[in-house]
């Protein structure tokens, strides 16, 4: 029984232990000793204050050397509230503070036996009203360190425990009347006042835990705020600033700007020889090139921010106290770091750049980025790394456009469009095959524009589909294929070469004019088909299904690639006006118009020569095989009448 009793105590007791023990952690650790460092210094200066009253109750009473005793202590109280001060506290470390509070535990038992040691030991010098002082100045320190210590409830206890098992302990048995009373309260009241730390000690864990809840979820928002920003505003690839952000940028510039203050600079740059590097060295070499180019310009001076706009298009804003030669300058010395070579396992990459500069005005974003633009377009056309400036001329260029995009967007183009043919010459036999339609819209009636100049207007108003289906529908009412016998050859735009649905559309057009698909040429470029080379490739076998023939125009330019002939659907091919105008004198040219005329007659491929301009030219290509030919030795673009009456030629 007594062992068992014996288990059971020290089961209790650990219970208690467990129950008073403070939470771990450094969040913890922190928080017990900011909390406790507004409360010690109170509770030291408690201690101190009864270690001075009760030396001055008994300093006539009890020997010289143990009335000294409570002052000597009370210095260490002293000490000891100023170390715990809460700026002392603060700029303390994890581990001191660890060490503060471990060591806090051990002096708080050690200094209350200390105490009611002393004051004991003063009682049996006094009267019963300095023994009173004693009993009261004992219960006031006991109460004042259990509650005090709330957020330390093993120290708390410790104290109480030193403090409370002497005092009842002397009391009984020093006989004194009270002794079991004043023992009994002693003991319910420390129980209570126990209780009630523990209560304390409990809610501020709960109330940390909830604090550092929290914290751990505001940090996890602010890191989700900061990876949203980086999202929103920084290119993953280069760490410089994205699209959206640069041009948010831009736009502060040009608002915050005061009327009649000078304003910074627009730089679009354009990498010259990226997509080499692409090709050759692979996608991690360019994407590399990009982050080392980001890097160095961010490192100019006059450059307020910079950012990648899309694939290798940066853009940059220059200082607004820059004049047009120090920002052409500046431009220039961005080339040069361009230019300098980037070193990617063990090769070395060489690229260029082209820059257009404009000065912000009042034209707003897209305004600004228009004409930086047209300043690069012209930049890159004059090639070498050029840097061009946004001038008057150029400004004058673009009201000119712009008035062109607005009239072609607002017209009517069936009243507004006429077409022109050119004959396309089977040379041998002297007759005409089929005929070229050419377009031509006028903006007043009066003038007249070719595609090369409304074209590109077209595009960007997204009126091609509706340019193709007109041209297609005069072209067969003018040209009449079923009864002249002469078909017809129409350009498609690059947007009808991937736009679903344009097959069906044009063969509907061809039926409801009683004509036969297989009259009709459709021709594309190879810029069409590079855009999207798989759904060109399905829209052109769509094209060949309804029965229209389908000719890839200007070839030989560029990046032509034989194997076109052989992947794609073809029933021609024409010659670039490069390779004809090389033809009499260059033997290149020769052998790599000779190379396509054999491999097109085998693959069952017709081969027509365009521009053609001379009989030097018609006899070289003839001398290769080729019998089909168009330009303007044989006919210029005129109404349908002239062209099919041009004269028969007679041909070598």
């Amino acid at each position: 029984m007594a062992a068992a009793r014996r288990v059971d105590l020290r089961r209790l007791l650990n219970r208690l232990r467990i129950s008073f023990r403070q939470h771990q952690g450094d969040a913890f650790t922190r928080a017990y000793a900011l909390s406790l460092s507004r409360r010690l210094p109170l509770l030291y200066l408690v201690v101190v204050i009864d270690l001075a009253l009760l030396a001055w109750r008994f300093y006539d009473r009890a020997p010289l050397v143990l009335t000294a005793f409570g002052p000597a202590l009370g210095v260490f109280g002293a000490s000891r509230a100023i170390y715990w001060m809460p700026n002392r506290v603060g700029r303390r470390t994890i581990e001191q503070l660890r060490h503060d509070l471990a060591r806090m535990g051990r002096i708080g038992g050690f200094a209350g036996l200390l105490f009611v040691g002393w004051g004991l030991s003063l009682y049996p010098y006094g009267d019963s009203n300095a023994r009173s002082l004693i009993h009261y100045l004992l219960a006031v320190t006991t109460i004042s360190g259990v509650l005090g210590l709330a957020h330390a409830p093993q120290t708390a206890l410790r104290i109480a425990l030193s403090i409370v098992v002497p005092s009842s302990l002397f009391f009984l048995l020093a006989g004194h009347p009270n002794a079991v009373y004043v023992s009994l309260v002693q003991v319910m009241v420390t129980v209570i006042l126990l209780s009630v730390t523990y209560g304390h000690h409990r809610d501020f864990v709960r109330l940390e835990l909830s604090r550092q809840q929290l914290m751990r979820r505001e940090r996890q928002t602010a890191a989700l705020a900061s990876e949203a920003h980086m999202l929103a505003t920084i290119d993953p690839l280069t760490g410089g600033l994205n699209r959206r952000a640069i041009l948010d940028r831009l736009d502060r510039e040009a608002s915050h700007s005061k009327s009649g203050e000078a304003r910074p600079w627009l730089a679009l740059i354009d990498l010259d020889g990226f997509k080499h590097v692409n090709d050759t060295y692979g996608h991690a070499a360019g994407d590399e090139a990009l982050k080392t180019i980001s890097r160095r310009i961010g490192e100019l001076p006059f450059i307020l921010a910079h950012g990648r706009l899309g694939g290798d298009e940066f853009a940059v804003i220059f200082d607004s106290g820059l004049e047009g030669p120090d920002v052409a300058e500046a431009a220039c010395g961005l080339v040069g770091t361009i230019r300098t070579e980037i070193p990617h396992n063990g090769a070395s990459l060489r690229l260029s750049a082209s820059v257009g500069l404009h000065r912000l005005s009042h034209e707003g974003v897209s305004g600004a980025l228009e004409r930086a633009d047209a300043a690069l377009y012209k930049a890159k056309d004059r090639g070498d790394g050029s840097v061009m400036l946004f001038g008057p001329e150029d400004e004058a260029a673009l009201q000119a456009r712009i008035d062109a995009t607005r009239r072609f967007n607002d017209c009517a183009l069936e009243d507004r469009l006429k077409l022109l043919y050119q004959p396309i010459f089977d040379v041998p036999d002297g007759r005409i095959v089929a005929v070229e339609a050419f377009a031509r819209w006028s903006p007043d009636g009066v003038t007249w524009q070719s595609p090369a100049t409304f074209l590109a207007i077209a595009e960007a108003t997204r009126r091609t589909g509706e340019l193709t289906r007109l041209v297609l529908a005069r072209a067969l009412e003018e040209c009449r294929p079923a009864e002249t016998g002469v078909g017809i050859s129409v350009n498609l735009s690059p947007r009808d070469v991937v736009r679903e649905g344009v097959a069906a559309n044009i063969a509907a057009i061809v039926r409801n004019a009683g004509a036969s698909p297989q009259s009709v040429t459709l021709e594309v470029t190879e810029r069409a088909i590079l855009a999207d080379p798989r759904r060109a490739a399905l829209q052109l076998r769509a094209f060949r299904d309804f029965g229209f023939r389908i000719a890839l125009d200007d070839f030989g330019a560029g990046w032509s690639s034989l194997s076109q002939l052989r992947d794609l659907p073809l029933d021609m091919v024409k010659l670039d006006r490069a390779l004809t105008a090389a033809l009499p004198s260059d033997p290149g040219a020769c052998a790599i118009v000779g190379m396509i005329v054999s491999l097109s007659w085998q693959l069952g491929i017709d081969c027509i020569l365009e521009s053609v301009e001379s009989e030097e030219q018609v006899a070289a290509a003839r001398a290769l095989g080729i019998r089909l030919m168009q330009g303007y030795h044989f006919g210029r673009p005129a109404t349908i009448s002239e062209a099919l009456a041009v004269t028969r030629r007679e041909v070598a």
